[in-house]
């Protein structure tokens, strides 16, 4: 992959809208990174929930605040390994281990919390944090090829 297309960045409103936005740049990565149907559907999924957890529950809808996606193959060279994807918000931001378990039988007829499991189950490597400027950072990584024996 030429290092012209090893990065895209996208900074978005605070509205559902832009979901199917996201999901034609997402799906369109992942042929180019040439992940098979499945995976690249399951990437599609996290991103997309990732994006709908920073509009909702990050910037409460505020259509002060922006949601970033970037994506980027890793390395950046002519044969990367990772698909990454870093999705930001302007919110308060929250404790990750602080999220109720989508499986415990008093949250199976929930309605939401489930987007973190999905994303932490389709993805290779998912990791959250706080941003020093605020809000919140979700990296996921998914890989390209089979790890080396």
């Amino acid at each position: 992959m030429p290092t012209d297309r090893a990065a895209l960045s996208l900074v978005l409103n605070s509205h559902v809208d832009v979901l199917d936005y996201v999901q034609v740049v997402c799906d369109q990565l992942c042929v180019s990174a040439q992940l098979n149907e499945d995976a690249g559907h399951w990437v599609g999924v996290s991103v997309r929930e990732s994006v709908v957890n920073a509009i909702r529950h990050g910037n409460k809808f505020d259509p002060a605040k922006h949601v970033g996606v970037h994506f980027a193959f890793l390395p950046a060279d002519d044969g990367p390994d990772f698909l990454e994807i870093v999705v930001t918000d302007e919110g308060e931001g929250f404790e990750p281990e602080e999220v109720a378990d989508p499986l415990a039988p008093e949250n199976l007829l929930k309605s939401s919390g489930r987007g973190i499991f999905f994303m932490r189950n389709f993805m290779d490597d998912v990791q959250l944090r706080r941003r020093p400027e605020g809000g919140m950072e979700v990296r996921m990584r998914k890989r390209l090829s089979a790890p080396p024996a």
